[in-house]
């Protein structure tokens, strides 16, 4: 579904990502986790383009990104993406946050957008609140409200990029439990998160980024069995993160 072959990026003269490559599968569940600062958010942001890259190919479902003539657009449409902040517009109410892009993009009629989107708020737990602003309603809301927007395209991939570092930890479960349900149902993920009780429970795969590296990319249960057998980078993060 992703193949992401030798990608390097630089802003200016400062490298971000050194030679990544790594393949996800239709299905599969992979977690992207490491220090801040190790480039996880800019890789998982090149998957879709919004991040250019210098050097190397990201390919998804077949279309390449980099190859001349690719309808970016056309590929952000199919690839769903949930931000640390929500994205929401502020002055649109919760049902034409979730409508607006299927009408403009997919070129759906507003009362089949509007359908969609109530029965994905419904999904999210969050139909009574069709009617309210994102100002309105809690981070978690909001955060749960924008998995149901990216959903609402019909996408054949998720990304997260840490969708539940900006939330209080009260919140942080309500939005992983969609997230949970998500994994289970099969659709493919990519997630940047810091929730290692997420990875152990529904990730396929864990990628450890250090300094704009891959470091490590395993199953999970290598990754959180023998300590011994991960890199000494990967050792002290999972010693400092694993330890509370």
């Amino acid at each position: 579904m992703i193949s992401i072959k030798q990608v390097s990026k630089w802003y200016g003269s400062f490298q971000v990502l050194t030679d990544c490559s790594t393949e996800v599968k239709k299905g599969d569940v992979v977690v992207v986790c490491g220090p801040s600062g190790s480039g996880k958010s800019t890789l998982i942001k090149c998957v879709n383009a919004l991040e250019p890259f210098q050097k190397g190919d990201i390919v998804v479902d077949g279309t390449s990104i980099s190859a001349p003539g690719t309808n970016l657009p056309k590929l952000r449409s199919r690839v769903g993406m949930v931000f640390q902040h929500f994205e929401l517009f502020p002055h649109l109410t919760i049902t034409d946050n979730l409508s607006i892009a299927q009408e403009k993009v997919l070129g759906r009629s507003r009362e089949e957008a509007r359908d969609k989107g109530m029965k994905l708020l419904d999904r999210v737990g969050l139909k009574a609140h069709a009617a309210k602003f994102p100002g309105q309603l809690s981070g978690g809301q909001q955060q749960r409200v924008a998995i149901a927007r990216a959903l609402a395209m019909d996408p054949i991939v998720m990304l997260f990029d840490e969708p539940t570092s900006a939330l209080d930890p009260e919140m942080v479960n309500e939005v992983l439990d969609v997230m949970v349900e998500l994994a289970q149902e099969g659709m493919t993920m990519m997630c940047v998160t810091h929730e290692m009780g997420f990875a152990r429970k529904v990730a396929h795969r864990v990628i450890f980024m250090d300094q704009g590296r891959i470091i490590e990319d395993c199953p999970k249960e290598q990754f959180f069995g023998d300590l011994s057998q991960r890199s000494d980078r990967a050792q002290a993060f999972l010693s400092k993160i694993l330890h509370h």
